[in-house]
């Protein structure tokens, strides 16, 4: 495909983006501010839905899930490979109810972080590492007891599609506090959706979940290392499979 078509797909996908979450999240926050939980949330999701509608029909990026069986009935921590912005976008609503974990700047960006802080995500202060594991630790419990998953990205920022961070044990800590499982996220968005550009290529993407590890009777590092071995191994597969 040449680059002519892929910039203009971009600016038209990125139009639909950038109009939607000025309406959803004024309308957010004019008529559901005060509402439940569920329903305040359900209806900022519903832009998350949406971009990932129009990355699918005007960007050519379909996806495929493996292993969505695996998810629990009850809450617990997902730990997700953080390549793209894709991920970010599809697992909010996927695993919905779920707090996500995130930089407390991103609150302030206009019209997006207005609305994020209606889904009431754990917003932590990365300058101090101290005290964002015990916001952490904290909040995190609160939502898991009031039946609301956690989602995390271990590895803190996005990677590029063929490398790899240090994974935290911040989501494991609060597994291993609540006694909730650990469910492993594997994907390759970041081979159609790279963090460093903007534009975006065809193709599928694949999310793959694993099987719940559970927390009872296992150290937060264990547990970390066992989604990590997991996940990276899931990673290098669809790497070979492309």
């Amino acid at each position: 495909m040449s680059s002519l078509i892929l910039i203009v797909r971009m600016m038209i996908f990125y139009l639909g983006f950038a109009l939607t979450i000025v309406w959803i999240s004024t309308t957010g926050i004019l008529f559901l501010g005060f509402a439940s939980y569920r329903i305040r949330t359900g209806y900022i999701l519903l832009w998350n839905r949406y971009v990932i509608w129009s990355a699918r029909w005007i960007c050519g990026l379909r996806f495929e899930i493996i292993g969505a069986e695996n998810l629990p009935a009850s809450p617990y921590v997902a730990l997700s490979k953080h390549q793209s912005q894709w991920e970010t976008y599809f697992l909010q609503y996927y695993l919905a109810p779920v707090a996500i974990v995130l930089k407390r700047e991103l609150l302030n960006v206009p019209f997006f972080g207005w609305g994020l802080r209606l889904t009431n995500p754990i917003a932590i202060d990365r300058s101090n590492p101290k005290q964002a594991l015990k916001q952490t630790l904290e909040q995190g419990k609160a939502h898991l007891e009031d039946n609301i998953s956690i989602l995390i990205f271990p590895e803190g920022t996005r990677t590029q599609a063929d490398t790899s961070a240090k994974y935290a044990r911040g989501g494991a800590n609060i597994a291993v506090a609540s006694g909730v499982p650990v469910v492993p996220i594997a994907l390759n968005a970041g081979e159609f959706w790279p963090a460093d550009t903007l534009l975006k290529y065809p193709g599928k993407i694949t999310l793959s979940i694993g099987k719940p590890i559970e927390s009872t009777a296992k150290t937060s590092r264990e547990i970390t290392e066992e989604a990590r071995v997991w996940i990276e191994d899931q990673v290098r597969t669809m790497k070979k499979r492309n």
